[in-house]
């Protein structure tokens, strides 16, 4: 066997180690939980910077992404069960919106983050992957401008359907002053 391989090995190893980590997470909550959130992705990122060690920094980073969700994959799989299908009642009730006082002020926030503020963090994250990750300039500005119609539809779905305003605030003016920045920065200084 030779080191190539063996580093190949190793970095599925380590990224099957990190998917049955999540895997505890989930299935077990308790005090644990947050240590197996952060060990599994700690080690998610351990795969990725050996294969991009290994293979370069696009290609290494394209393969351990894939190592990485055929690990969940094959973690998800490993607990699959068939179910026996419980009687229905004639007709389920539909989902109860928020049991809050409507009130005109939230409304209006809420549109407000989900609209601008979503979509300034989703160009904030664009101009991040189009000007920070390695690879063409090209790819990147394609690969950059493609995300932004995604994680702003993710970001308006998120915001509209949490109860929380000032969690969706902080979410996205976080994700869009650490990307904006970030890309500002590395702007500033190339």
């Amino acid at each position: 066997m030779n080191w190539e391989t063996a580093y190949q090995a190793g970095a599925l190893a380590l990224a099957l180690a990190g998917a049955f980590a999540l895997k505890a997470a989930w299935s077990k909550p308790g005090p644990k939980r947050p240590w197996f959130i952060i060990l599994g992705w700690a080690l998610f990122l351990v795969s990725a910077i050996m294969a991009a060690a290994m293979l370069g920094p696009v290609r290494g980073a394209f393969i351990a992404l894939a190592i990485a969700c055929a690990a969940g994959m094959s973690v998800a799989v490993s607990n699959y069960t068939i179910r026996v299908v419980k009687a229905r009642a004639g007709r389920e009730l539909a989902l109860e919106p928020s049991d809050r006082k409507r009130v005109a002020w939230r409304g209006w926030i809420r549109g407000f983050l989900a609209g601008p503020m979503a979509g300034i963090a989703a160009m904030g994250v664009g101009l991040f992957v189009a000007i920070c990750f390695p690879g063409a300039p090209q790819t990147r500005m394609v690969v950059g401008g493609v995300l932004v119609p995604f994680l702003w539809a993710g970001g308006m779905a998120w915001t509209l359907s949490d109860d929380k305003i000032i969690r969706a605030f902080a979410v996205l003016f976080g994700v869009a002053f650490l990307s904006l920045g970030a890309a500002f920065l590395k702007g500033t200084l190339a």
